[in-house]
């Protein structure tokens, strides 16, 4: 079969003016600043302008990933256009691509098929410039910190004791480790340095975490960006330096409008990674989407274990936000692949493998279902290879859990293929539920991290470095112990270990650094060899992408 790609679908897609998706969205035109025909920002003021009831939020997360792919911003996208076949009023809210996985192995986030945001090659890309805007308040911060020491030290900031990083929207390994400051006193002080990928900075995540352009300013003022010599913490707001990162993130805080291939309205901003970072969209949008739909789709990056529990331990803590209901979205390819399949021959039938990969999704469903207590729905993303057996085996063993499954075709057939998954979204929606979360706040650095292993990973407990423990005494003595916890670990397990697939036990989590996120409101603990700038594969995608004597771009995906 000859199938179109995701770019060829997308440009042959006849998008609506951004004002008519506004229209639908009920957005007045006095709140909307457009950015061309197809996209547009929408003004933060509309959240405390309209007195509007909160809509439904439903969260679409997924197995644990492997390179067979799962599919969840195409089936947050496909269940949302297929809510709005029903009649629905509904509004979807993604993050923003990096350059980075665009560029590197990954690819963009746009959906795929026929369940795709658009204009995609505008999101992939430079889209509104936000991620340009977070960037440059990064390192702006940077700049002024290198400066205040530059020019006499009066906050008296050890510069072997700094935290902050410089960033750039792009993998490069390069740039983990620098020295800087060089070629004498005129040219700055030396030190060692380096770079995160700016979906790794705090900036993009106290952006995505603000309620208003005040709380920004006051959450950017809190970032700590190192440490003096008799070891206190050193701020932003210590460098005076909030009112003018302010300035530049004034308009990246307003959420980008741009539509679906069936034309529902979706807002698309922030894109913090969830094995790095908190891995969800903005609050903002979050809200923004909930007020303006019954019903408001969102997604948290990779897995249940990152992006979900994140969402639902820090962003819905934070925000106040109590998600209806979960999707869980799987493939049968994927779940051979837990089981032990070589990605070459995930085509064939195979239920041994199956029956073996299973549990990898079953974990993440209990999960959602008896530690969160939250209504749940397993979406298995079809592909053509999948037999009616492998599918009634995956559909047995999550009934025997209590949760139902629905075959989403949204790839293929777009909305008209998530009706059967939007009719149990809908169904669900409607039960009570009794949402906690995996820790409570007053627990120690320690036992909050010993939950999340435990409770979430199904491990065994942590184990903290020398180091890590000394940074949490030293945390708590500062009174930072009782924030909320955001693990930085591999996407591709449950534990800190990338090559143990499927649910496995016995193991235990090393944290070797803990670290505080004071703007975002988080402790950050880097887990196994995670880094905060990825690099490029061999044969980097950026090889595969071109642009014609007409501008049209191929090759993206």
């Amino acid at each position: 079969m000859n199938y179109k790609s995701d770019i060829e679908i997308a440009q042959e897609t006849v998008m609506e003016p951004i004002t008519e998706i506004a229209k639908t969205a009920g957005i007045e035109e006095n709140y909307l600043e457009q950015y061309g025909r197809y996209k547009a920002k929408i003004d933060y003021n509309l959240l405390k302008a309209k007195n509007l009831e909160d809509g439904k939020l439903v969260l679409v997360t997924a197995i644990t990933p492997t390179p067979a792919g799962e599919g969840k911003t195409t089936t947050t996208v496909g269940l949302a256009d297929g809510m709005k076949r029903l009649g629905k009023n509904v509004m979807v809210a993604l993050r923003e691509p990096s350059l980075g996985p665009v560029f590197g192995i990954k690819g963009g986030a746009a959906g795929g098929g026929y369940a795709q945001v658009v204009p995609m090659e505008d999101i992939n890309l430079h889209f509104t410039g936000d991620m340009h805007a977070i960037g440059a308040a990064n390192n702006l911060l940077a700049a002024m910190l290198d400066n205040h020491i530059y020019q006499g030290n009066a906050l008296n900031i050890d510069p072997r004791r700094i935290t902050w990083k410089r960033c750039v929207d792009m993998n490069d390994r390069q740039l983990r480790f620098v020295t800087d400051g060089l070629g004498g006193r005129v040219n700055g002080v030396p030190r060692e340095d380096g770079y995160d990928i700016t979906v790794a900075s705090e900036v993009m995540a106290v952006l995505c975490l603000a309620n208003d352009i005040t709380d920004l300013k006051k959450r950017l003022a809190s970032i700590i960006v190192g440490y003096t010599y008799d070891e206190k913490p050193v701020t932003a707001g210590d460098l005076h330096a909030e009112g003018a990162m302010t300035a530049l993130l004034k308009d990246a805080l307003k959420p980008n409008l741009v539509q679906t291939l069936e034309h529902t309205p979706a807002i698309v901003h922030g894109g913090p990674f969830a094995n790095i970072a908190h891995g969800c969209n903005s609050v903002i949008a979050t809200k923004m989407a909930m007020k303006l739909g019954d019903y408001a789709v969102t997604e948290a990056g990779f897995g249940a274990d990152l992006g979900a529990e994140k969402f639902l331990d820090i962003k819905c803590r934070m925000a106040g936000l109590v998600p209806s209901a979960v999707v869980v979205v799987a493939t049968v390819r994927a779940l051979k692949n837990h089981g032990g399949v070589a990605k070459e021959q995930l085509n064939e039938e195979n239920l041994e493998a199956l029956e073996k990969g299973i549990p990898n999704l079953l974990q993440h469903v209990e999960n959602i279902k008896n530690v969160y207590k939250l209504p749940c729905v397993v979406a298995i993303n079809a592909f053509p290879t999948d037999t009616k057996a492998e599918l009634d085996l995956v559909e047995r063993k999550c009934n025997e859990l209590g949760v139902n499954v629905a075959l989403s075709e949204v790839w293929a057939k777009g909305g008209q293929g998530g009706i059967a998954l939007a009719k149990e979204v809908i169904r669900l929606c409607e039960e009570p539920n009794e949402f906690s979360q995996s820790y409570e706040l007053d627990l120690s650095i320690e036992e909050k991290l010993n939950a999340i292993v435990k409770k979430i990973y199904h491990g065994d407990g942590v184990v903290l470095t020398a180091n890590a423990k000394k940074q949490a005494d030293k945390l708590t003595e500062l009174g930072f112990d009782k924030l909320p916890i955001c693990v930085a670990k591999t996407q591709y397990s449950f534990s800190d270990d990338m090559t143990l697939k499927g649910a496995p036990k016995g193991f235990k989590v090393t944290v070797r650094e803990l670290k505080v996120s004071a703007g975002a409101g988080f402790i950050v603990a880097l887990t196994g060899n995670i880094m905060t700038m990825p690099g490029l594969p061999k044969i980097p995608a950026a090889e595969r992408i071109d642009v014609d004597e007409s501008g049209k771009i191929s090759g993206l995906f």
